[in-house]
């Protein structure tokens, strides 16, 4: 007789954990785990480098979203205040994420977490998050095409990439993470490591140019320098945008931070993950935030609000053109683009083991997606189907902004209420009418088809649930089990099996 660990009864959260989901401490999956430094970046290179679309545009956090933050606000005051509003919130899901980490430290993230706490009725819950996951393998397609426009940029600044050049340069960059991670998993960490090493760097020689030119100085300093943080200007025209604007403002910084959970992902790869998450996750997000106001002061330090607000190019090339002229927005250019890279690199590493894990299990094909390459090559396949189909504009935004949704948590105290408030306001802020100057689309009507094609997704896997797991076993003469079992290398996983029926009989293998 087999038994299925659904049988069991649904768990507290804080029961004590099943010796099974413990990850061996000393070794990641194939060999190559990973540590504090690599853990830390593949949060920090997922949150600075992440692309949103928001007023007609694709848009990269730091560099660009701090113009339209202080459109949103109307007042410099007020803008650094949001971004502290979405530091504390990005702090509260990273808590929330370190929890649920250690408590099922493997492959997979909010898989693991959403089957331990829904677990009626049976692989509902796995069949509707497998239909995001697969949606959320080409999620790095807009990523992909803003390092195809940067690096292009960078290289012939004088000239405006075409969209065909654009997307095969993106095509180029998935293509390179999915062969360096898929053959070379060591190098791809190394790298990735090296882009977000040189990205803190390059933030911090940000926040130290604009730091020496408030201070005067010599050879930091601008010509007719901004008073932006005098007290009484600094405050002024805080909330002329409305509510409205003032919600699509807080949506882009909340959006901003979202990543701290990025490592959950791929725990199995972590030597010791329980200490190591707790230590690699805030650890990131605090680098992250302090990155975000010290550059965000730096922007203010050196750039005209007036000038940030009426221009159409982002604050940092601004930034970048009044402390060294418009031959660095070249240097700008690369700069982005290496930021994007840094996040294709992060998110591959990290998806492709959900989509692996939900192949082994069973619920996609489990063949070939019980080994890692196969599972970089399927968000490989459809990351680059989506560059190659999705026409430019408002359906590139689109698509973008599909792949948004709030997670589940499981139990309500000040930190968590905190984090399930913010991603109850991801789902619903994008349904309030945006202000004038705030659409997302130049052409749609509305700005929330995203969402409710969003949730159209999870309706989908619920149509997978119940053909796969309902229909097809009735026809079949059979019933699907969960079994947990362990690999060569002592990490644990479950899969699921197909047990023949006999009618007036128990299930038997």
């Amino acid at each position: 007789m087999v038994q299925s660990y659904e049988d069991e009864p649904l768990l507290a959260v804080d029961a004590p954990l099943d010796q099974e989901d413990i990850v061996p401490e000393s070794e990641g999956v194939y060999g190559q785990p990973t540590r504090l430094a690599s853990t830390a970046f593949l949060i920090f290179n997922r949150i600075i480098g992440t692309r949103y679309a928001s007023c007609s545009t694709m848009q990269t956090t730091i560099f660009a979203t701090p113009s339209v933050i202080l459109r949103s606000s109307g007042s410099v005051g007020l803008s650094l205040v949001m971004w502290l509003i979405g530091a504390a919130i990005a702090a509260c899901g990273t808590a929330v994420y370190v929890e649920l980490g250690t408590g099922l430290p493997r492959n997979g993230g909010e898989k693991n977490y959403l089957e331990f706490i829904y677990r009626r009725p049976r692989f509902l819950t796995t069949c509707t998050y497998a239909a995001y996951a697969c949606l959320s393998c080409g999620w790095e397609a807009a990523s992909c095409s803003v390092f195809g426009e940067y690096v292009l940029h960078a290289i012939s600044p004088s000239r405006n990439p075409s969209s065909t050049a654009t997307r095969l340069a993106g095509i180029l960059c998935v293509t390179f993470a999915l062969a360096i991670h898929g053959t070379r998993p060591k190098w791809g960490i190394h790298l990735q490591n090296t882009l977000g090493a040189a990205k803190l760097f390059v933030l911090i020689g940000i926040a130290f140019s604009g730091f020496a030119s408030l201070a005067g100085v010599p050879g930091f300093s601008v010509e007719d320098p901004p008073d932006n943080f005098n007290w009484g200007k600094m405050w002024e025209g805080s909330g002329r945008g409305g509510v409205s604007a003032f919600v699509t403002g807080l949506f882009t910084v909340v959006w901003s931070y979202v990543g701290y959970s990025n490592a959950n992902y791929a725990l199995s790869e972590v030597r010791d993950p329980v200490r190591t998450i707790r230590r690699a996750a805030p650890l990131a997000v605090l680098f992250v935030t302090l990155a975000y106001l010290f550059v965000n002061i730096a922007y203010f330090a050196v750039v005209q609000q007036r000038d940030i607000l009426g221009s159409g190019r982002i604050v940092a090339a601004l930034f970048f053109g009044k402390l060294w002229g418009l031959w660095a927005e070249r240097i700008l250019s690369g700069i982005v683009a290496m930021s994007t890279f840094a996040n294709v690199l992060a998110v591959m590493f990290t998806q492709g083991r959900v989509v692996q894990e939900l192949g082994r299990e069973g619920i996609l094909p489990n063949k070939p997606f019980g080994a890692p390459v196969p599972g970089l090559f399927t968000q490989w396949f459809i990351t680059t189907a989506l560059l190659l189909s999705v026409p430019p504009g408002d359906a590139y935004l689109f698509m973008l902004n599909t792949a948004r949704v709030a997670p589940a948590v499981p139990r309500v105290d000040p930190v968590v209420l905190v984090f399930f408030l913010s991603n109850v306001f991801l789902v619903f802020a994008p349904l309030i009418p945006p202000a004038p100057g705030f659409s997302v689309y130049e052409h749609f009507h509305t700005g929330c088809l995203h969402a409710l094609v969003g949730c159209s997704v999870s309706l989908a896997g619920i149509a997978y649930w119940y053909v796969w797991s309902v229909w097809m076993p009735r026809r079949g003469g059979y019933a699907l089990l969960r079994e947990r079992v362990r690999q060569e290398d002592g990490t644990p996983h479950r899969v699921v099996r197909r047990v023949k029926v006999v009618a007036g009989q128990d299930m038997e293998e």
